[in-house]
């Protein structure tokens, strides 16, 4: 029987991802979100590639239905599945790296959603913030939980932006996604494709690539983003398993191909 993904709706589905979408509603206002931007991009942590892979064996994604293994392992099954396809290497190690900005909850907060309790400010389904919620959202129930639905200034399908500006020009929910995006972009020796920066920052809005919300504000650049996400998440969805890897056993071959794209010195969180 072809196992089901994303089923949000199945029994066993734990309260705790339910309470994650939740707190994630909630909390996740323009506001929060500015405010994080402005506490963790400081870009001043300087830590290796190899030892931010290894803190993700500390760390299962509270918002994932279909995984309860440290988060480690969903990153190499992506790579790996990418590598038997006989993808480009640059593709490979973003697969191994795409969800690598959970780090953060090495130096986060439980008040801030960005801790290894706390993780409604670090994983789960990103939406625009500074616009309307779509139905599109997992349990749009908790939509009218957020503040910034009862205010005029960003509860319209179009909130604080112009039609058309295009997702680059969107501020999205606080998470993983962006912030490995932005220390990245910032690592003098990053030399991954535009491609690449694209399936790591649009990975987990769902509700826009896999929900078709947004519509007014997408500009024409987007399908071509949008053909990029959909390659990219059968490696990111479908190669969930129980198998297990050794990190250290893969890296010898990933070693290479991070080298080459990111340089041998640290990446600074």
């Amino acid at each position: 029987m072809e196992k089901t993904f994303r089923n949000y709706d199945q029994s066993d589905v734990t309260t705790a991802v339910r309470n994650h979408y939740r707190k994630m509603r909630q909390k996740q206002t323009l506001e929060y979100v500015r405010r994080m931007q402005k506490k963790y991009l400081t870009f001043d942590k300087p830590m290796d590639l190899w030892d931010a892979m290894a803190h993700l064996n500390d760390l299962i994604d509270v918002s994932d239905p279909d995984l309860d293994l440290p988060n480690v392992q969903h990153l190499i099954q992506s790579a790996e599945a990418i590598r038997a396809d006989d993808r480009p290497d640059w593709m490979q190690l973003t697969g191994l790296i795409h969800d690598l900005g959970k780090v953060l909850f090495l130096w986060g907060s439980d008040e801030d959603g960005t801790s290894q309790d706390e993780q409604w400010g670090t994983v789960g389904d990103v939406f625009v913030v500074g616009c309307a919620l779509p139905d599109s959202c997992v349990y749009p129930e908790f939509n009218t939980l957020n503040p910034d639905m009862a205010d005029e200034r960003y509860n319209s399908d179009t909130g604080i932006y112009k039609a058309g500006c295009g997702l680059d020009n969107l501020t999205l929910a606080w998470g993983h996604d962006e912030y490995l995006f932005q220390v990245l972009r910032k690592h003098s020796d990053n030399k991954l494709p535009e491609e690449a920066m694209v399936m790591i920052r649009y990975h987990s809005f769902y509700p826009w690539h896999t929900g078709g919300s947004y519509a007014k504000l997408l500009h024409e650049k987007d399908q071509r983003y949008l053909k990029i996400i959909r390659d990219f998440n059968k490696y990111d969805l479908y190669t969930k398993s129980s198998k297990a890897y050794d990190l250290d056993e893969v890296k010898e071959y990933y070693r290479p191909i991070a080298d080459k794209y990111l340089g041998t010195g640290p990446i600074y969180w």
